[in-house]
């Protein structure tokens, strides 16, 4: 699930790996949803290997996990 954290004053980044992405609408959607989420300022996608970077301060990694499956999809254990 959580890769890697680096912190930069309060702003975290942490990559999470998503199952199930398979388009530019996968991206979309969960992009959509991470972006709600309190806390986060920025996602990127990586649909080929199904990284998600997420960064912000103040997101819990069960936020995270909630907008994704919101999106229809699951973080990979």
């Amino acid at each position: 699930m959580l890769e890697g954290r680096s912190t930069v004053g309060r702003m975290t980044d942490r990559i999470y790996h998503v199952q199930g992405m398979t388009c530019g609408h996968c991206v979309q959607a969960v992009t959509a949803e991470l972006t709600a989420v309190d806390g986060v300022a920025g996602v990127a996608v990586d649909l080929e290997s199904g990284a998600v970077t997420v960064s912000g301060d103040g997101f819990t990694d069960e936020a995270v996990a909630a907008a994704v499956e919101e999106a229809g999809y699951e973080l990979a254990p």
